[in-house]
């Protein structure tokens, strides 16, 4: 799941300043899931914003919008009925959905009203932690299903390095060794060989580091 949190409304009111008649857009995907995204919260900041914009005296007109994926071209057409008669989109989707909004209709303005945080899980109700960064060259099938990249601080490939005690990392007592987590785990698979395998250094040159990637899956595109 992507995260994500939303920008201050402070912030937000700067980017629409500008603008007498706005989208806002929210997203059914990801972002409801995490609440930062989704039509409640597409209600609460068209009113945060009427509310801010009238006691300024400079008043918006808001039309509330939710699609069903806004990382879909599909789903993007909802949006076309509106457009051209409004002056912006604030899109409440992640930055994947922001983006490709401001492809679709490249003539409008796009305003981003989420910070996109990670690719994550839902440890418990209201609370995300990280597990991918989606480098594009995975190795959990050597390190117990635990990935270095995301768990260690420092995204090391052979560790536990020499800042880590007692399972703790030292960035923070609140964050567990990743390499500590993946030793425990191979020993509980009996797969601790694989602790001794040497993984190559990353060349990075899939990673969302190394410029844009695509995946085209044939099957689908016929």
């Amino acid at each position: 799941m992507i995260t994500g949190t939303p920008k201050p409304l402070e912030q937000i009111l700067e980017m629409v300043e500008p603008y007498k008649r706005i989208v806002v857009a929210g997203c059914f995907g990801c972002v409801t899931v995490c609440r930062v995204g989704g039509e409640k919260e597409v209600q609460i900041l068209s009113s945060s914003l009427r509310l801010a914009r009238e006691a300024s005296g400079n008043p918006v007109e808001i039309k509330e919008v939710c699609l069903e994926r806004q990382c879909d071209p599909e789903y993007l057409e909802q949006l076309r009925p509106y457009v051209s008669d409004y002056d912006a989109v604030l899109s409440i989707a992640c930055g994947a959905g922001i983006q490709f909004v401001a492809e679709k209709y490249h003539k409008t303005p796009v305003l981003p009203g989420i910070n996109t945080g990670f690719l994550g899980v839902t440890e418990r109700q209201g609370e995300w932690s990280e597990r991918c960064q989606g480098c594009g060259d995975c190795v959990l099938h050597l390190t117990g299903g635990i990935c270095p990249v995301s768990r260690c601080a420092k995204q090391l490939f052979h560790g536990p390095c020499g800042g880590s005690s007692k399972g703790i990392c030292e960035v923070s007592p609140d964050v567990a060794c990743g390499w500590q987590l993946i030793v425990d785990r191979l020993k509980a698979l009996n797969q601790l060989h694989n602790y001794g395998k040497i993984i190559p250094y990353k060349g990075w040159s899939t990673s969302r580091d190394g410029g844009p990637r695509r995946i085209i899956r044939e099957d689908m595109t016929q």
